[in-house]
C-alpha cells in the first residue's frame, strides 16, 4: 500500500526534503491508482520491468511484490539515497541508479533483458515526459508501458490527427503503440497535490511498430513549429528534399493542396518515415 498524504509529509520531514516542482514531484498516495497500473502492466515472476523516478517508493515496492525484477532511475540525491538504505537492502531483484532519466531512459537495463522482453510502469514528470519518450522510441521497444503522466502530456500522445494536439510525439508513439486504456488520475491522489489531472496511459507495441529515424523525426518537428501553416509550403522550404517528394506523392494520393500539418492522417506521417528510413 502506498503511504497515506500524513506518512508521506511525514517521512519527507524525517528527509528534510521538500518536493521538488522543477522535477515534477508529485507523489503519489492513492492505492487504487498504484493496484491499477499494477493491474494494467500485467507483470509477475520472472517479468522485466524499468520504472522511472521511483521517489519515495511506492510504486517500486508494488512492482517488487509481484516478483518482477526491476531496472529503475532516480534523479533526486535525497530520494536516492532513500531507497538505497530502505529499499534496496530488501530487495535484491532491485537495481537501482542515480541519475537523469533523459540520460538513461531505460535504467541501464542489460541488452539482452530489453531483447527478451520488457515494460515500463512509471509516474514521469511532465518537463521530461516528451523527450524521455522520444529516447525510449529510439532504442529496443517495450512490450507495453503503463505510464502516469500530467493530462496535457497525455492528450498529445494519444491525440487523433485534426486535433489541436496532435504533433509530433502523437505521430512517432502511435505508429509504434497502441493506446488501450486512458484513465483519469484527479490531483488529489497526489501529494503535494498539482495544479491539473493526471491521466494512466497503457501502451501496448504494436505487432509492425513503425520507427522514425532521427532525420524523420527532426524533419517532422520542423514541421509541427509552424503547425498552422499550409503543408505543402512546409516542404518546399524543408532542409530534406525527400519532403517535398513526400508531400507530392500524397497530392498524388488525393490530399488536398492546401491541408496542415495537424489534419494529415498518421499513415501519410508513416510514408514520411519511410521515406527517411
Amino acid at each position: 500500500m502506498p503511504l497515506s498524504p500524513t506518512a508521506t509529509r511525514e517521512l519527507l520531514d524525517q528527509l528534510e526534503h521538500f518536493p521538488n516542482k522543477k522535477l515534477g514531484q508529485n507523489f503519489l498516495v492513492d492505492g487504487n491508482i498504484v493496484r491499477k497500473s499494477i493491474e494494467l502492466a500485467e507483470i509477475g515472476e520472472g517479468s522485466h520491468v524499468v520504472e522511472i523516478g521511483p521517489g519515495l517508493g511506492t510504486l517500486t515496492k508494488a512492482i517488487l511484490s509481484t516478483g518482477a525484477e526491476l531496472w529503475a532511475v532516480e534523479r533526486d540525491a535525497t530520494l536516492a539515497e532513500h531507497l538505497r538504505a530502505n529499499v534496496l537492502p530488501k530487495q535484491p531483484s532491485l537495481h537501482l541508479i542515480e541519475g537523469d532519466c533523459l540520460d538513461y531512459p531505460r535504467a541501464e537495463l542489460p541488452e539482452d533483458k530489453a531483447t527478451e522482453g520488457f515494460r515500463i510502469v512509471a509516474n514521469l514528470p511532465y518537463a521530461v515526459s516528451t523527450p524521455w519518450m522520444d529516447a525510449v522510441l529510439s532504442g529496443e521497444l517495450p512490450e507495453r508501458m503503463v505510464l502516469m503522466l500530467q493530462k496535457e502530456a497525455g492528450d498529445r500522445y494519444a491525440a487523433p490527427h485534426g486535433s489541436k494536439t496532435f504533433g509530433g510525439i502523437s505521430i512517432f508513439l502511435q505508429s509504434a503503440y497502441e493506446v488501450h486504456s486512458k484513465h483519469l488520475v484527479k490531483a488529489q491522489c497526489f501529494h503535494p497535490a498539482p495544479k491539473v489531472d493526471s491521466v494512466l496511459l497503457r501502451l501496448d507495441r504494436k505487432e509492425d511498430a513503425i520507427r522514425f529515424s532521427p532525420a524523420a523525426r527532426d524533419c517532422v518537428r520542423r514541421i509541427f513549429t509552424q503547425r498552422r501553416k499550409q503543408l505543402g509550403a512546409l516542404c518546399k522550404r524543408d532542409s530534406q528534399a525527400e519532403a517535398l517528394e513526400w508531400f507530392e506523392e500524397l497530392v498524388d494520393q488525393g490530399v488536398p493542396k492546401t491541408i496542415r500539418p495537424e489534419a494529415l492522417a498518421l499513415e501519410h506521417w508513416q510514408a514520411l518515415a519511410e521515406k527517411l528510413k
